[in-house]
C-alpha cells in the first residue's frame, strides 16, 4: 500500500456533517443549513480578526497611516 494514499481519520466537524448529510432533507433545509454554517464561519473569523486587532493595538488612525490608504 502506498502511504501517500492513506488519509487521516475524519475531523470531528467532518464526522458530524456526515451524520447530518446522511439524512435526506429538503433542498430548502439544506440551503438554510449552508447559510447557518457560513454565518458561523464568518462570525468565528470576525471574532478572531477582532482579537488580533485588539492584541496588536490597531486603531482606525493607524489604518489610515498605511501608505496608499486614503
Amino acid at each position: 500500500m502506498n502511504i501517500s494514499s492513506v488519509h487521516p481519520p475524519l475531523s470531528n466537524v467532518q464526522a458530524e456533517l456526515l451524520k447530518v448529510f446522511s439524512a435526506d432533507i429538503p433542498d430548502e433545509h439544506l440551503a438554510e443549513l449552508k447559510n447557518i454554517i457560513a454565518r458561523f464561519l464568518l462570525d468565528t473569523t470576525r471574532d478572531k480578526a477582532d482579537a488580533v486587532w485588539v492584541e496588536k493595538g490597531y486603531t482606525d488612525e493607524k489604518l489610515q497611516q498605511i501608505p496608499g490608504k486614503k
